[in-house]
């Protein structure tokens, strides 16, 4: 380490901040003289990864602070105008969550975008990521930015851009931008108009209520059953974020009277103060709706992140008690209930991820639909389904990935948690319609098209250094892939950052994007899957087997065989890890 290079950096960083609190900051950092500290803020510039940028607030180029906003959205407004010449007619919209500094951030970027002049179409108030995304289309814009860091921990902000087609960039518009921040000068220098003048020159424009007025009739459009329930009792929480409003109209709206909010956890509160990790799937998360609904005995219980863009579902099994669904459960029940229910479509199309379950590819195969396994991150779902639908004319009716992560139809080009419940609930409601119940519509699925039972494991390493852990584990796992996992064979071995695919020494190319992921494909149809996490500082793990019923045979009997199964390989891969590098 250099200090005095690093000093330096420090230094011209802190003198070019225009925020005088993060400058102070850094000041008593370089007072105080922790290096170590310095080091990780210095350690690079925050790079464009599964969703934008997203990071911890703070002070340093490594971390999310108005310079580094400033300077990218003049990177962005830059490269607009360099490859959609008619961006200065068509704006950005600019929406923001409830978390702290989000309102800075997005005033910030609608004042460089305007002092490039390029309109900004400006939230008024906080807005859900989906319905940004939604604005995107509906007002033609040619780019959108949603300042969010989803589900992280109240520390965390970030920068989520869309391009005019609605979807996360991919690229080449990612290194696009990314290149033309690293042409900016310093942040102090970044030209921006003050929100009063951009109004006076046309180029900050308020966004009229009536876009979330066409959200909501959309949404609305996507049920299936689209009758509601009486006596269907549900509870929702907004997990302190900004879904609450917007679930609270589309339920009544699509008549469920009998809708529960957990009112501690509906109003957008960056502090978080009732979670510790605003993620639904996350320790003690869902403790309070869990409480709710037992008081007022729910019959389903659905979950938004803060930004509303994920959804978790809880629901009642045989027994009475309320049962977590994973993420691949609620996307095979939403995507056998498009596929299946409602109008019947000529070349119907869904979408997953390489590291969700396979068992939405073996429906569209039973069904005759069109099927895409796709890199990791709701962008790459949204872009290939456009893809798809120029190239094919699929109709495009579902994607989703494990991580809580569902898109509907065609109203958001993103995952929207706000209308993935509102269908939930219409299936809940439709099954309900059949005297059946949501977890008996999941057995007939698994009966007509497989038993899969799949599991994740995350491990966290924060800072420079934990990155190289997590860079090691994935190296290690290259030089040395292992021939069995437990009891399983390694069929194939799938390299997504090589694009190549080895089974029985054969090479055979991907076609995906490279990316850095690592797949096992094992002998009875099971997968494991690796990959660093693009949005925290984690390596996951995901699991899966299939299992065959015997004849007559209960599910819940045939589950309980196939999670012995998993757990033992989830153990012994493991152990492989900790032999290639990772702490134990």
């Amino acid at each position: 380490m250099d200090i005095s290079k690093l000093r330096a950096q420090a230094e011209a960083w802190r003198k070019a901040d225009p925020d005088p609190a993060t400058a102070e900051e850094l000041a008593q950092i370089l007072a105080k003289g922790d290096m170590v500290d310095l080091a990780d803020r210095f350690a690079g510039n925050l790079e464009f990864g599964t969703a934008g940028l997203r990071g911890v607030l703070g002070a340093g180029p490594n971390r999310m602070n108005r310079a580094v906003v400033r300077r990218t959205s003049a990177g962005l407004a830059r490269y607009l105008k360099a490859t959609v010449p008619d961006a200065v007619i068509r704006g950005v919209v600019v929406g923001r969550d409830g978390r702290r500094m989000s309102a800075e951030f997005a005033e910030d970027t609608a004042c460089a975008l305007a002092a490039e002049g390029i309109p900004a179409h400006v939230f008024t108030t906080l807005a859900p990521t989906p319905l940004t995304a939604f604005a995107a289309l509906h007002l033609k814009a040619a780019a959108a930015v949603m300042v969010t860091a989803s589900h992280n921990p109240p520390e965390y902000n970030g920068y989520k851009v869309y391009w005019g087609n609605g979807a996360q960039i991919i690229p080449p518009h990612d290194k696009g931008i990314a290149a033309a921040n690293d042409h900016e000068g310093p942040a102090n220098q970044v030209r921006l108009l003050t929100p009063a003048e951009a109004r006076a020159k046309g180029l900050w424009r308020d966004i009229s209520p009536e876009v979330g007025e066409a959200y909501l009739r959309a949404i609305l459009g996507l049920r299936m059953h689209g009758r509601g329930s009486d006596t269907l009792s549900v509870v929702y929480t907004a997990m302190h974020g900004v879904g609450g409003v917007w679930m609270e109209r589309a339920m009544k709206a699509a008549d469920f009277p009998r809708f529960h909010t957990v009112a501690e956890q509906q109003q957008p509160d960056g502090a978080f103060p009732t979670v510790r990790f605003p993620n639904p799937e996350e320790p003690g998360a869902m403790d309070l709706s869990t409480a709710a609904a037992e008081r007022v005995k729910a019959d389903l219980v659905l979950a938004n992140d803060p930004d509303a863009d994920r959804l978790a579902v809880m629901v009642r099994d045989g027994q009475g008690v309320l049962r977590m669904l994973t993420g691949n459960e609620v996307g095979v029940l939403l995507g056998h209930y498009m596929l299946t229910q409602g109008t019947k479509r000529a070349r119907p199309y869904v979408a997953t991820t390489i590291v969700s379950s396979v068992q939405l590819g073996q429906i569209a195969h039973d069904v005759g639909a069109a099927y895409d396994e796709v890199l990791t991150g709701f962008k790459w779902i949204a872009n290939r389904a456009l893809e798809r639908e120029r190239s094919e004319s699929v109709q495009f009716l579902f994607g989703y990935e494990e991580a809580l992560g569902y898109t509907v139809g065609t109203v958001v080009r993103d995952k929207d948690g706000i209308s993935a419940a509102l269908v939930f609930a219409d299936l809940a409601a439709w099954c309900e319609s059949r005297k059946t119940t949501v977890l008996g519509y999941l057995e007939e699925i698994q009966r007509r098209h497989g038993l899969f039972v799949g599991a994740q494991r995350n491990f966290t390493f924060k800072g420079a250094q934990g990155a190289q852990t997590i860079s090691n584990i994935m190296e290690g796992f290259r030089q040395a892939h292992p021939a069995r996992v437990g009891d399983f064979a390694v069929l194939t071995i799938k390299d997504y950052k090589k694009c190549e695919s080895y089974t029985d020494g054969k090479v055979v190319p991907l076609t995906l994007p490279s990316s850095n992921v690592i797949a096992y494909e094992l002998e009875g149809g099971g997968r494991v899957t690796l990959r660093p996490s693009g949005t925290e500082p984690k390596i996951k793990y995901y699991f899966e087997l299939k299992e065959t019923l015997g004849n007559g045979e209960q599910v819940a009997q045939a589950r309980g065989r196939a999670e012995g199964r998993l757990q033992a390989l989830i153990d012994a891969f493991v152990t492989l890890a900790r032999d290639r590098g990772q702490p134990v």
